[in-house]
């Protein structure tokens, strides 16, 4: 027969064992809570109706059609539809005061596009905000209002957290001001999904975070600010166990050059960078998967200067490794453009040091052009069927008119497992840059049967490695 104890009479238990009875116990933040609360916000930033007919308009969305129109007048811009009306749009998010004379934290998504920003403090005073700055690529925005004396958090850092530590957050989901959560650290370091977020090594938690909760601040167990709560990852819009914080070093740097010059300026190497899978790494002489490979070097870039070519591997950088090539944007990001770095770079079986002198972040760069030819019909090789690129294929994807084969066909187990799918364009093949066919099989013969071989992939605008193993019999 089992029998549950309380979790009192364990307490003598544990002690005998020599375990720390105090630390045992479940958490309390209610000093904690009580001593930072007065320094969190509530925000409440509008999208104006004058503001959005001046940009051209404004749509109802679907979810906003009453539904007796839908019964009557069908879908929206239908015959007899109703006209839609401009109106004001608010969202809610959540904040934290850094300094007594009115600086304020929270997201770059929650005021983004608004011309009235309203911060509602904890004694219920409702005070007009400026949006000093705003950065979308680490989701930061800098807020100031017009008061002096106002409680203020204390700053802690996030680069001392551990997975498991607790952590607690405070913001007004849904519109609950000072509504307060807790849990543990999951992992820090985390990529974000979301392609413009690539700059933030988010710390991810399963404290529940839902929608105005955005903004808020995230504490440790000191009554600390270790970080932004920005994302949550879910199926349903709701909270699903897996939350997402900027951690507040990031965050400062951004509020420091957003208050300091307007806009936040990052580092770039100028290189589009992937992750290293086990057969890539057999196929270029790595012990093991790790690293950065660089897919492609943007011409006129850092990168470029300082010699980098497509296929390396970098390895680590100024000291820090690389184990996932989602370590390295962070890393530059953070580092001020003009600034001397150095790279650790695996290159045809050897390492070498290389210094660079990062450039500016700017945005994306895309540029080429082409000439033409007839397509060019190719054997199935290496479990593919490739063709030449006619002038306007070439020209949409901005290749060379010597750059590229066209994937026709994909007629193999291991071309399947190399994510190879008709449409692709193959540039390169090992070392060597393929613009024909007959290019293409020479390469494509030199393979050997259960030894990967490197192929770089173009498909849409993006550039990816991928390497495909011959079959040592025919699959």
């Amino acid at each position: 027969m089992i029998r549950f104890l309380k979790f009192a009479a364990v307490l003598p238990l544990l002690a005998a064992m020599g375990i720390n009875t105090a630390t045992a116990q479940p958490p309390d933040f209610v000093d904690l809570v009580e001593k930072v609360s007065p320094a969190v916000v509530n925000i409440e930033a509008t999208r104006t109706a004058e503001a959005a007919m001046r940009d051209g308009g404004q749509q109802m969305d679907d979810q906003e059609v009453p539904e007796i129109f839908r019964r009557f007048f069908g879908q929206p811009g239908g015959p007899g539809y109703p006209q839609p009306q401009a109106r004001d749009r608010t969202s809610l998010g959540s904040g934290f005061i850094i300094s007594a004379d009115g600086y304020i934290l929270t997201n770059h998504h929650v005021v983004d596009g608004a011309d009235q920003v309203v911060v509602r403090l904890s004694d219920r005073r409702e005070l007009d905000a400026e949006v000093v700055g705003s950065d979308a690529l680490s989701d930061v925005a800098l807020l100031k209002v017009k008061s002096t004396g106002l409680p203020t958090v204390d700053l802690g850092d996030s680069r001392n957290l551990k997975p498991g530590q607790w952590v607690v957050a405070i913001g007004s989901p849904f519109g609950f001001d000072h509504s307060v959560t807790a849990g543990i650290v999951s992992a820090v370091g985390r990529a974000s999904r979301m392609i413009d977020q690539q700059y933030v090594p988010f710390i991810q938690t399963d404290v529940a975070i839902n929608p105005g909760n955005s903004g808020g601040p995230l504490f440790n167990v000191d009554g600390q600010v270790v970080g932004i709560n920005s994302q949550i990852f879910s199926n349903t819009r709701g909270y699903m166990g897996v939350s997402f914080s900027i951690p507040i070093e990031v965050a400062m740097n951004s509020a420091d050059q957003l208050k300091a010059k307007g806009h936040v300026s990052r580092g770039q190497i100028g290189v589009n960078i992937q992750d290293v899978d086990r057969d890539q790494a057999e196929a270029l002489g790595l012990k093991r998967p790790g690293g950065a490979l660089v897919t492609n070097v943007v011409e006129g870039s850092a990168g470029e200067s300082a010699g980098l070519k497509v296929q390396d591997v970098i390895l680590e950088y100024n000291g820090q490794e690389i184990a996932h090539s989602s370590d390295l944007p962070p890393m530059v990001g953070a580092t001020p453009p003009g600034s001397k770095v150095q790279l650790k770079v695996f290159r045809d079986g050897e390492t070498r040091n290389v210094t660079l002198t990062l450039g500016e972040l700017k945005g994306d760069e895309l540029a080429g052009k082409s000439d033409g030819g007839k397509p060019e019909k190719g054997d199935t090789i290496l479990g593919l069927g490739v063709e030449a690129l006619t002038a306007d294929q070439r020209e949409e994807l901005g290749l060379d008119k010597d750059e590229g084969v066209l994937v026709s066909e994909v007629d193999s187990t291991a071309a399947q497992r190399a994510n190879l799918q008709p449409g692709d364009v193959i540039t390169m093949i090992g070392k060597v840059r393929v613009g024909t066919v007959a290019a293409f099989k020479a390469e494509a013969a030199k393979a050997k049967p259960g030894k990967p071989v490197m192929l770089l992939v173009r498909r849409g605008e993006n550039s990816f490695f991928t390497a495909i193993t011959p079959p040592e019999n025919d699959d």
